[in-house]
């Protein structure tokens, strides 16, 4: 399972940091993401780690996002800087098992709940 939290408002300029608790499984032999869903759209990823903890982001988040894992803890956090309004939605982090693709979810296993996160402008 995986929980989600950290989510919450901010003025656009503001930071988060998001935090991704797993149990049942070893974060460290899994790949780990971060997707944002806003409202009428498709859930996107926004970044991701992988088993072999390698970091990888989108674009638009590249230079203001960090994304880390705690190994003893068994969490997975996603730190974002310089918040834009455009950022604003639900953040899920999802999880699969080593597969090559990391941006398509369909081919995540395991979600969690989900955290609202809202920039205002």
């Amino acid at each position: 399972q995986l929980q989600a939290s950290g989510g919450g408002l901010v003025q656009a300029g503001g930071s988060l940091r998001l935090s991704c608790a797993a149990s049942g499984i070893p974060v460290n032999d899994y790949n780990i993401g971060w997707f944002r869903q806003a409202p009428g759209k498709e859930r996107e990823l926004v970044a991701a780690i992988t088993w072999d903890d390698k970091p990888y982001y989108v674009p638009s988040v590249y230079g203001r996002s960090s994304i880390s894992r705690d190994d003893a803890k068994n969490t997975v956090s996603l730190q974002l800087k310089s918040l834009r309004p455009e950022d604003t939605g639900v953040y899920y982090c999802a999880a699969n098992y080593r597969r090559k693709s990391l941006g398509d979810p369909t081919l995540y296993d395991i979600w969690g709940q989900g955290t609202q996160v809202t920039v205002s402008s």
